[in-house]
């Protein structure tokens, strides 16, 4: 016989769970495994700028539409909204989402239309800091699809706000409740994402997930909105027969010491990279930030170069030891070139840091595997720039066929294993 002790908290359990409201009841989801889960879709964050964030009165009873391509499919999806920058908690309501039906559109296939909740709500309060995963949602999508996410948000966004301003592809925002509506024709659009930061797929076409860790150059500056055309995405398309998902964690002007329009490397590497579901391997692409900024303003004496060179070795030694820890192969792509880049100027000095690190990166070993991105885009003649069919026209950022060599450069075989 059980101890009365015992009978009466069992008694007085069963009568909580009679008594507890049907919103609070935990919903009901098939079993999944936590290791089966894999990140197809991911983007990093941080706090937008002025150009980029949205005004109080126009997140204020409004509805939000963002669409996403996700590299690899499955019948069973979670999303991850994030309040990371946010000093304030974050409220949604009526979270959903659908099957866009045509790209760099607003408008939402109805009969796929799914609320999304979270440990059974459809109306969120995410905390300051924080990131929430949704409840598992039954929902077929198929690779390189593209689902647009909807919520309406009652009193705005918290401020500093939360995104990733360089999406490259276009939302929407119109006032009220327009969540489950299948075009959203009368509103505002932009080209920014808001509060959305991830989706896992369960027993999917994707066993395992690469992140492309970098600045600008990954985030894709330059290319044309919703035409997908960043370096990741070719290289998602090149891995379309493996089971091997392609995650951007890029962020225009990211240096790995110190913050610029974003937190530092060094600073989000736990959440952008180690916190991905199935992430197995991460390429980084960094550091042309750090030696473009030493000497943007005015010249530095050869110590201070010396000393930024020595602190980046290190700092990409802190990447590689944190991702072994956690059982990631960690790639090291090679810095592109950039003399003749107007807003940095760089000098043979800078052109020296970075030959110096790149011929750290490709002999010291550090890295699983090198990946020569500077080899693939570099002018024969003039290696110090990039070659004029790569050259977007700044003289730092790839152009569309420069990405695309980018991805090119990559040898397929650093995912098998």
């Amino acid at each position: 016989m059980a101890p009365f002790g015992f009978t009466r908290r069992c008694l007085f359990a069963a009568a909580m769970a009679l008594t507890l409201p049907l919103a609070l009841a935990a919903p009901v989801h098939a079993k999944t495994s936590q290791s089966q889960w894999v990140t197809v879709w991911s983007t990093a964050q941080m706090t937008p700028g002025a150009d980029s964030a949205l005004s109080p009165a126009d997140a204020t009873d409004a509805t939000l539409r963002q669409t996403i391509r996700v590299a690899k499919g499955g019948d069973m999806i979670r999303l991850r909204l994030s309040n990371a920058t946010g000093t304030e908690p974050l409220s949604l309501r009526n979270v959903h989402i659908a099957r866009a039906t045509i790209t760099g559109g607003s408008a939402i296939d109805p009969a796929s239309d799914r609320p999304v909740t979270f440990g059974g709500l459809n109306d969120i309060v995410i905390p300051a800091g924080a990131d929430y995963i949704s409840d598992p949602i039954s929902m077929t999508v198929a690779d390189q699809s593209v689902l647009a996410i909807s919520f309406h948000m009652p009193t705005g966004l918290p401020q500093p706000q939360t995104g990733h301003p360089g999406s490259r592809t276009t939302s929407w925002l119109v006032s009220g409740d327009h969540v489950s509506d299948a075009d959203l024709p009368e509103a505002k659009k932009f080209d920014h994402w808001f509060t959305i930061s991830g989706l896992d797929i369960v027993n999917g076409s994707a066993k395992a997930a690469v992140v492309a860790f970098g600045d600008s150059i990954t985030d894709g500056y330059g290319i044309k909105p919703n035409s997908d055309t960043r370096w990741p995405d070719f290289l998602g398309r090149r891995l379309k027969d493996k089971p091997v998902a392609v995650l951007n964690a890029g962020i225009g002007g990211n240096r790995l010491l110190l913050d610029g329009l974003g937190p530092n490397a060094q600073a989000r590497f736990d959440r952008d990279v180690l916190s991905q579901s199935g992430v197995k391997y991460v390429i980084v692409l960094e550091s042309v930030n750090d030696l473009g900024v030493l000497t943007r303003d005015a010249p530095v004496t050869q110590a201070a170069h010396d000393d930024l060179v020595a602190r980046l070795k290190v700092a990409y030694l802190q990447m590689v030891t944190k991702a072994h820890s956690h059982g990631l192969k960690i790639y090291g792509g090679t810095i592109t070139p950039f003399i003749g880049m107007d807003y940095y100027h760089p000098d043979a000095l800078n052109e020296a840091d970075r030959q110096a690190i790149n011929s750290w990166i490709r002999t010291s070993g550090a890295f699983d595997a090198v990946i020569d991105f500077d080899a693939a885009l570099r002018d024969p003649v003039q290696p110090d720039r990039l070659s004029s069919a790569y050259d977007s026209g700044d003289h730092l950022h790839p152009s569309s066929a420069g990405y695309q060599a980018m991805a090119e450069a990559v040898d397929l075989k650093l995912f098998e294993n």
